[in-house]
């Protein structure tokens, strides 16, 4: 099992891809270890405002910082060919060498919807997700050996071809996922999972499934990285907290699924709906850092190596100097 480490989430949703930056290394500064970031097209809400171009933004993280970088997530699918996806990551990693991963998902309509096309349902996104992992992973290893690979499946065709730029080791590819089945194929195909904050009792399951995954494919899952991303609210008071969280982050308190909506205002006018309750068991909403601590620690004991945190408000500097103080060294194994 890795060492823990607590990182920052840049949430480019939210901010300027300037401040962005100057917010990750200002974390890093108090003790956070590293940053995530999405590949969003668009933001969740209007209210947000922002959507800048993850790897862009890595790249300008990779030379503020000295942590690890990754964005997670990316959908290596309908606005990128996994192909793409790989060059990216290769290039990224190749300038900041074992400081990179690459976390993918099955993708939103919200972001992906841009390029037009049928929107498939659930299942055919994780298929196509997966044979997309397959394709990297074959890119990556023919890439290293100095071959050609090529590629016809199911969804993506790949003609003959390699990345020319490639760091020494791959970066490890990382699966976002919150299915069962899904997390035992995460084990089987890939380097390491992603979740959000869940119910401790259906992480232990996603990891139990994970852990068969990567068993079946002669893998250690004990070795792999379990990462997870936290949404919270912290400010000075608890109205504070709240309210950020029902202005800046709406989206934390719907209760469905939310991959076929294609439009932040669509997103905007389903959160007028959106009450404090209905954040309960979803996102700490606190001014107390020893509440945020006990929240993250359960995590930790779960079997967390990497945790991203994401404070909703718009507070990002005096939240980072707080969790940093008070929060961060607090935890541990």
């Amino acid at each position: 099992m890795s060492d823990l480490t607590i990182g920052y989430a840049a949430m480019l949703e939210q901010f300027h891809p300037t401040e962005a930056v100057a917010l990750t290394a200002y974390a890093e500064e108090h003790g956070f270890s590293g940053c995530m970031a999405a590949d969003h097209f668009a933001p969740w809400v209007p209210q947000q405002g922002q959507a800048a171009f993850v790897w862009n933004v890595l790249t300008a993280v990779g030379e503020r910082t000295t942590g690890d970088l990754g964005p997670g997530v990316v959908c290596p699918s309908f606005r990128w060919h996994p192909a793409m996806v790989a060059q990216a990551a290769a290039t990224l990693e190749a300038m900041y060498p074992g400081r990179s991963w690459l976390g993918v998902g099955a993708g939103e309509a919200l972001n992906e919807h841009v390029v037009g096309g049928y929107w498939p349902e659930a299942g055919e996104r994780s298929r196509r997700m997966f044979e997309a992992v397959e394709l990297i992973n074959k890119l990556y290893a023919g890439s290293l050996a100095g071959k050609d690979v090529k590629h016809a499946g199911e969804f993506f065709t790949m003609e003959t071809t390699r990345i020319w730029t490639m760091p020494e080791q791959a970066p490890p590819i990382l699966v976002a996922t919150a299915g069962p089945l899904n997390a035992k194929k995460t084990g089987r195909l890939a380097d390491g999972i992603i979740t959000v904050g869940a119910p401790l009792d259906k992480i232990e399951m996603l990891f139990g499934k994970f852990a068969e995954g990567a068993r079946e494919a002669g893998k250690n899952p004990d070795t792999m990285p379990r990462v997870l991303q936290v949404h919270l609210s912290w400010a000075p008071t608890d109205e504070e907290a709240l309210r950020n969280a029902v202005t800046e982050w709406p989206n934390g308190g719907m209760k469905f699924a939310k991959a076929d909506i294609r439009s932040p205002h669509d997103f905007a006018a389903m959160a007028a709906l959106v009450r404090a309750e209905d954040f309960e068991g979803r996102m700490v909403i606190s001014s107390d850092p020893d509440e945020h601590r006990a929240h993250l620690q359960q995590y930790v004991d779960l079997g967390f190596d990497r945790i991203y945190l994401h404070n909703v408000g718009r507070n990002q500097r005096e939240w980072i100097e707080v969790f940093g103080e008070q929060v961060l060294p607090k935890l541990s194994r």
